[in-house]
């Protein structure tokens, strides 16, 4: 882990195109400013590690799961063909 000390107005660069700014600090709390192409998302840790979980639990299969496709795709009629 990198450690930098910055003061307020001053900003941090990573790679060619993501530059974070101090932009005020209130007491304990300091506010940041990210500049980042669109395709890069930025969440909170909490927010990221929420999406990790949801995203986890959404592409999880069962063998329930599975069951019911395979009888799905057994009762699924053909399509009528037109001569």
């Amino acid at each position: 882990m990198l450690i930098l000390t910055r003061k307020l107005g001053e900003r941090i660069t990573i790679g060619n195109d993501i530059v974070i700014a101090l932009l005020e600090i209130k007491g304990s709390q300091v506010k940041l400013g990210i500049e980042a192409p669109k395709g890069i998302s930025i969440h909170r840790q909490e927010i990221y590690e929420r999406i990790k979980r949801e995203n986890l639990i959404s592409s999880a299969v069962t063998a329930s799961d599975l069951s019911e496709a395979a009888t799905l795709l057994q009762t699924k009629r053909p399509r009528d063909t037109e001569p």
